[in-house]
């Protein structure tokens, strides 16, 4: 592919504020997104921009308790679009944006600090309830249902005297019905854990040798297809989910991004599965996978099916920032537009064009 034929990956609108920015979303169905951070003085720190006539047009303002460090709007409806925040005092909150001044339910979740949160089942989006998972410090992985005041509809933490490791990455996916239902977790210690909250039993766990920063299914909605785990180190590694091996578990690649640092966060496109993008370091990558011929193969010692890897290709990178690029965020309705922060105190909106030739 020529240089000028390939994808652009074009910052259209950048602001600095004054607190540091975590996490940044697209509200449903709309031009606007909200920020979360952390102030100096270690209050939480909730904006809502809107996208209006080429400017970022500041909504909306609001100081809270404790920090932000992670949300989402994946459990709530599209009537509603209510918020659900992790924070640095193990709170979950979930929030009406038309009144902000106080939560419409909150949880202390975990002991310590909520580093990650997200949401199935709201926006038409992944079968069964509308549900909420966080991951903490205190090495415990909880689902929630707001509609169930102050106890998880599961927990996953380590047993009595086992050593409780940071899980620092959440995802909810194969909620392709009513019942069915997954979590993955990725870990300080670079464990990957996928667990099942149908039968309530750990599926698949591996480890990837490096702390997991993200993870995310291609599609929360569909049978489980595909995983991508980034990690401290500049790597990331993919997944095959279809085929599962009774010992030698799930198939995958692992990719290095060269002159890379941490791979912060990976978000695959929505219009597109197949192609998903990483950030790290201040530079954002751009990925397209290709399958192979065939995805199944029968195992040379036990004759068992197992998954059979395709290639990852890097489509186009641009650096942005001299800080890291920590959570960016994809348009599901407006292809190619994302919404970024990064730890130099900067939000960005970019547009990343020629997607549909991939």
């Amino acid at each position: 592919m020529e240089a000028l034929d390939k994808p652009q990956i074009i910052v259209h609108l950048e602001k600095s504020v004054n607190y540091t920015a975590f996490d940044t979303k697209w509200v449903p169905s709309s031009a606007k997104f909200v920020v979360l951070g952390s102030h100096p003085k270690d209050t939480g720190a909730l904006q809502l921009y809107e996208i209006n006539k080429g400017e970022l047009k500041l909504v909306l303002e609001s100081e809270k308790r404790h920090s932000f460090k992670c949300g989402t709007f994946g459990a709530a409806s599209l009537h509603q679009r209510r918020l659900a925040t992790g924070d640095l005092g193990g709170r979950l909150n979930i929030w009406d944006l038309e009144r902000i001044e106080s939560p419409v339910y909150s949880v202390k979740a975990h002991e310590q600090i909520v580093n990650t949160i997200d949401g199935c089942g709201g926006l038409g989006i992944g079968g069964g309830a509308p549900e909420i998972v966080t991951g903490s410090r205190d090495g415990s992985v909880k689902v929630w249902d707001s509609r169930q005041k102050d106890i998880p509809v599961a927990c996953m933490e380590p047993a009595d005297g086992e050593m409780r490791r940071d899980c620092w990455t959440v995802s909810f996916g194969n909620s392709f019905n009513d019942v069915e239902r997954c979590v993955c977790a990725g870990y300080d210690n670079g464990d990957i854990k996928l667990f099942d909250l149908r039968t309530m039993t750990v599926r698949w766990e591996g480890n990837v040798k490096n702390g997991v920063c993200c993870v995310e299914f291609d599609r929360k909605d569909i049978l489980m297809n595909k995983l991508v785990a980034t990690t401290l180190e500049s790597k990331f590694t993919l997944y095959d989910l279809r085929t599962q091996h009774q010992t030698k578990g799930f198939s995958s690649l692992t990719e290095k991004v060269p002159k890379g640092s941490t791979l912060w966060c990976v978000r695959h496109l929505p219009q597109n599965r197949d192609v998903f993008m990483t950030s790290g370091g201040g530079t954002f990558h751009l990925w397209k996978y290709s399958y192979p011929s065939s995805r199944v193969k029968a195992d040379d010692e036990d004759k068992q099916n197992v998954g059979v890897m395709g290639t990852v290709s890097l489509v186009q990178n641009v650096t942005l920032s001299t800080q890291p690029i920590c959570s960016f965020d994809w348009n599901a309705d407006k292809e190619g537009l994302l919404t970024s922060c990064s730890f130099d105190q900067t939000i960005r909106v970019c547009i990343v064009s020629k997607l549909k030739t991939l």
